[in-house]
C-alpha cells in the first residue's frame, strides 16, 4: 500500500470517528440501523448542504411509485424506482431528479413491496448511480405479478450494498429527521407514534375490508417528521392493514402532506384514514388510467380541510380531476414531476414542474 493510499484511509477513518462522536438522535437506533447510519452519514451530495429545506421529488413513473427525498444534511432516500423496461424511461426520470438534487449516490433505497411498478426499475437504476443501503421487508410471499422474479433480480443488486430488513417500530437513521417504519411484511405498529394516538371518530362508519393475497398489504410504510412537518407514505398498503393503523385509534397522527396510498385505487379509499391524517395537501401518483378511482376522487373532494390535491396525471377514469394547474401531466406524452420543499416550522411548498407554479402552505 502506498503512503498516499494509507493517508487517505487514515483521514477517512478519523473523519468517520469524529462524525460518530458528534451525532445524537432523539432515540438511539438499533445496532443494525446504526451501522448503516455510520456508513452513509455524509450523504452523496455534491452541492452545498447549508440549505434548510427537506426536498421531495414525486417522479412520474406512469402510475407506479418513485419518490426522492433529500434532507438538509445532504442525505437521500428514494422510495421505490418505478417500472423496468420502456427503454429505461423510469430510471431516466429518477436520474433527472437525482441530477437536479446534485446527488452522487442514493443513500437509502426503500422498496415498499415487490411489484413491477415499484421495484422493476432498480436493476437499471443501479447501473446509473451507486445505491448504498437497501431497505425492504424481506422475501415476498406472492407468486403473482412476477413478484418472485422481480425479487430475485432485485436481491442480486441488494447484495452489493448495506441492507436493513425493516420492521414496524424501526427508525431509519437519517440525520435531522425521524423516519419511522409503521408497516412492513404484513406487520404493523401497535402503539402510537410520537404525536399520534387518540380515538378516531370517523371509524364509526368504517366498512371492513379483508386483505387481498398480494404484496400490497405487506408494503413498507413510513411516517417522516421534520420539526413540525409530517409526511406519510404507506406504499400500496390497503384494506384491513391500512384501516388498522387508524381504527379504532389513530396510531400515526396528523400530517401536513400525504402521498395518497396505492395510487388512489379504491381498495385504499377509506374515509377514516383521510380523516385521521387530516393533511393540508395530498399527492396522487396515478397514471392516465392506473389508480385514481372515481370513489377516491370523490372522497378527496369531500374533505373540506384538504386545501389541494396534486396529481401526477390527469385521469381518464373520472371527470372528478382537480384543476389542471394541480396536474403535472395532462396526457402520456410528458413526464413532469411534482416537487415539494418543507421547513422545520411546518411550512412547505408544492411546485408543478409543468407550469412552474408554486403553492405556499404557511406554518
Amino acid at each position: 500500500m502506498g503512503l498516499r493510499h494509507a493517508s487517505v484511509l487514515i483521514a477517512a477513518f478519523v473523519a468517520l470517528a469524529i462524525g460518530s462522536a458528534g451525532s445524537a438522535g432523539s432515540e438511539p437506533p438499533s445496532p443494525r440501523l446504526q451501522r448503516s447510519a455510520e456508513a452513509s452519514r455524509g450523504g452523496g451530495r455534491t452541492r452545498p448542504t447549508d440549505r434548510k429545506t427537506l426536498d421531495f421529488y414525486f417522479i412520474d413513473v406512469e402510475g407506479g411509485q418513485s419518490t426522492l427525498i433529500v434532507t438538509p444534511a445532504g442525505q437521500s432516500m428514494l422510495v421505490d424506482a418505478g417500472y423496468g423496461g420502456n427503454d429505461g424511461r423510469d430510471p431516466g426520470r429518477v436520474m433527472a431528479a437525482v441530477n437536479d438534487a446534485g446527488l452522487t449516490q442514493i443513500d437509502y433505497l426503500v422498496t415498499t413491496h415487490f411489484h413491477g411498478d415499484h421495484v422493476g426499475g432498480v436493476p437499471e437504476l443501479s447501473r446509473r448511480i451507486p445505491i448504498h443501503t437497501f431497505v425492504d421487508y424481506g422475501e415476498p410471499l406472492e407468486n403473482g405479478f412476477g413478484a418472485r422474479r422481480l425479487y430475485d433480480a432485485y436481491s442480486l443488486i441488494r447484495a452489493n450494498g448495506q441492507y436493513i430488513q425493516a420492521k414496524p417500530g424501526d427508525r431509519l437513521p437519517l440525520k435531522g429527521l425521524d423516519v419511522d417504519v409503521v408497516s412492513a411484511g404484513g406487520a404493523l405498529i401497535t402503539k402510537p407514534l410520537a404525536h399520534g394516538g387518540g380515538a378516531n371518530p370517523a371509524c364509526a362508519a368504517l366498512v371492513k375490508k379483508e386483505n387481498d393475497e398480494t404484496e400490497n398489504p405487506r408494503s413498507v410504510g413510513i411516517r417522516l417528521r421534520f420539526g413540525r412537518f409530517q409526511f406519510v407514505d404507506l406504499g400500496d398498503l390497503s384494506n384491513a392493514n391500512l384501516a388498522a393503523l387508524f381504527c379504532p385509534e389513530n396510531l400515526i397522527g396528523q400530517v401536513r402532506l400525504y402521498l395518497v396510498t396505492h395510487h388512489g385505487n379504491s381498495d385504499t379509499n377509506i374515509p377514516a384514514v383521510l380523516a385521521a391524517l387530516h393533511p393540508r395537501a395530498a399527492i396522487m401518483n396515478n397514471g392516465i388510467t392506473k389508480g385514481g378511482s372515481y370513489d377516491t376522487f370523490r372522497e378527496l373532494h369531500r374533505a373540506a380541510w384538504l386545501e389541494d390535491v396534486w396529481q401526477l396525471h390527469k385521469s381518464q377514469n373520472t371527470e372528478e380531476n382537480f384543476p389542471d394547474g394541480r396536474i403535472a401531466n395532462l396526457d402520456d406524452t410528458t413526464g413532469y414531476a411534482i416537487r415539494a420543499s418543507a421547513r422545520e416550522d411546518g411550512s412547505f411548498t408544492v411546485t408543478n414542474s409543468r407550469t412552474g407554479e408554486t403553492k405556499r402552505y404557511a406554518k
